[in-house]
């Protein structure tokens, strides 16, 4: 029989979600497929709506395309790639594209940030302050490095010359998700273009419309025609037709594991072009009974519930020692209680909608899972107002390994805090699941952060803190998280093939 403390549904105040939507200062000019450097209706003439998460009403209608428009893509890409002048520009030139680009981002800051925020519902204050700024320091970096991708020449055992060279590695496809769309564009955009590719990218059909103004800033920036193709439309029709191309000679994609799953598949089936995933996560967040348990509570929370609990890193299960959980869970339950929740257009709101109502109802599904499974509901646990996709911040505490809320990914604003009694007890249950994309570690004690950090099977571990991201600091997983990593010197490989050339040397006068 589950447990419901008392009183805690009445205490959320409906009014942040039900007030009336602000209007956001931004127009929607981009619509259409760009192509070849131009926007064009889908072959079809078909499109789709593309939905406010605050309300559920459209706010525009956008070309749809399918199997008939990737192929005009990957011709263009392709044509781009082998005739035009994009990898036989030096990569200084490249380089000041990339940077005359950033500096676009900046100016259109605003325009942007609104554009995601209608989309995809993420506070205004969140995309404009944080994520469109870090998407203008990531081209900065990849620009950085557009001239600094160098080969090698190694000693053979023998009169021979011999070169390593990194060379690009043609057209790329790209397929990008829904909860950070432009963080994930450049991502992506970002180091396919400083190693000389062209590319093919379909953006997630609930958030087409900034990639789409932020691609037309890149052709102002100077890139030329067909290096960069966006496709607006479905998985099944559009992501497919892209993954088995048979003239794409890399796939990356970050989204669902299961969807992962399919896109290897394809990749596999058709011309077994290299494949970089990053896929879904059920991350560990472990709080040692050394901690200060306020500072603990607070980066629990954000670790959490940051972008509406749509992160695939997020910390979603929060394990917490015995000798300090129940104070936790009293503090994460006040904490949570505070949490502002309304229009993400509006100042000083901490979380916003979700993205659309087949999230948003899978979430409260999970929340029933947690009832229903004998998890104690502290907090939360319903939508909240009758209009969009917003849902009370909940809490689940009592929470066990075999609980569905404690291993399946809810990517959604639902915390579980599970209790354990010792380091090598929560080392063994924080590495029993079949994600290893992140963890956080919080304690005073170094040797305990060391043990821990060398022990937790995840591509990235964050001690006394958590979500730092950095264009320098690679981001993947291990096991069923992903393949490959983005960011940093290591995301370069993904778009780089390596070439052996070895030459005869006679008469040498060393070797």
């Amino acid at each position: 029989m589950h447990r419901l403390l008392p009183g805690v549904l009445q205490r959320f105040s409906t009014a942040a979600a039900v007030e009336e939507p602000i209007t956001p200062s931004v127009h929607v000019n981009y619509t259409k497929l760009l192509i070849n450097g131009n926007f064009v209706d889908s072959a079809s003439g078909k499109t789709f709506p593309t939905l406010d998460p605050r309300t559920g009403e459209v706010i525009a209608h956008v070309a749809e395309g399918d199997a008939e428009d990737i192929n005009r893509a990957v011709a263009a890409a392709r044509k781009a790639f082998d005739e035009g002048p994009w990898p036989k520009m030096t990569a200084y030139e490249r380089s000041r594209i990339l940077l005359r680009f950033a500096d676009l981002i900046e100016k259109h800051n605003d325009e942007l940030a609104a554009l995601e925020t209608w989309d995809n519902g993420k506070p205004y204050e969140q995309a404009a302050q944080i994520e469109v700024p870090m998407v203008a320091r990531l081209m900065r970096y990849y620009a950085g490095w557009a001239d600094k991708i160098h080969g090698l020449i190694v000693p053979a055992d023998g009169p021979h010359h011999v070169q390593i060279l990194h060379e690009p590695i043609g057209v790329a496809g790209q397929i990008i998700p829904w909860n950070f769309p432009l963080l994930m564009y450049a991502w992506k955009v970002g180091p396919a273009l400083a190693c000389g590719n062209t590319l093919v990218l379909k953006t997630a059909e609930q958030t087409p419309l900034s990639a789409l103004y932020i691609s037309k800033l890149l052709h102002e920036a100077g890139l030329p025609e067909g290096v960069v193709n966006v496709v607006s439309g479905f998985g099944p029709t559009a992501g497919a037709a892209l993954a088995s191309h048979m003239d794409v000679d890399k796939i990356a994609f970050t989204g669902s594991t299961d969807t992962g799953k399919i896109i290897l598949e394809l990749a596999a089936k058709s011309n077994l072009k290299t494949v970089t995933l990053e896929l879904g996560g059920k991350s560990p967040f472990i709080i040692m009974d050394d901690a200060d348990v306020d500072h603990a509570v607070e980066l629990a929370h954000f670790a959490l519930f940051f972008n509406q609990g749509q992160c695939c890193c997020a910390g979603s299960r929060t394990f917490v020692h015995e000798r300090v959980y129940d104070e936790f869970v009293e503090k994460a339950k006040a904490r949570a209680l505070k949490r502002v929740v309304g229009d993400p257009f509006r100042k000083g709101v901490e979380q916003g909608p979700q993205i659309d109502d087949e999230q948003f109802n899978k979430i409260l599904r999970y929340i029933r899972y947690g009832v229903d499974g004998g998890a104690t509901l502290v907090t939360g646990g319903d939508r909240l107002g009758d209009k969009g996709f917003y849902i009370q911040p909940t809490i689940f505490s009592d929470v066990q390994d075999g609980m569905k809320i404690a291993q399946e990914e809810i990517f959604g604003p639902v915390q579980s805090i599970l209790k354990f009694k010792d380091l090598n007890e929560v080392i063994k249950r924080a590495n029993a699941s079949q994600y290893g994309l992140a963890a956080g570690v919080f304690t005073n004690s170094l040797d305990t952060a060391n043990t821990l950090t060398r022990a937790l099977r995840a591509g990235t571990v964050w001690v006394n803190c958590f979500d730092v991201f950095d264009a320098a600091i690679p981001f993947g997983g291990y096991k069923m998280s992903g393949i490959g990593r983005e960011k940093g010197v290591d995301s370069l490989k993904n778009y780089l093939q390596v070439k052996a050339v070895v030459t005869p040397i006679k008469n040498a006068a060393w070797l």
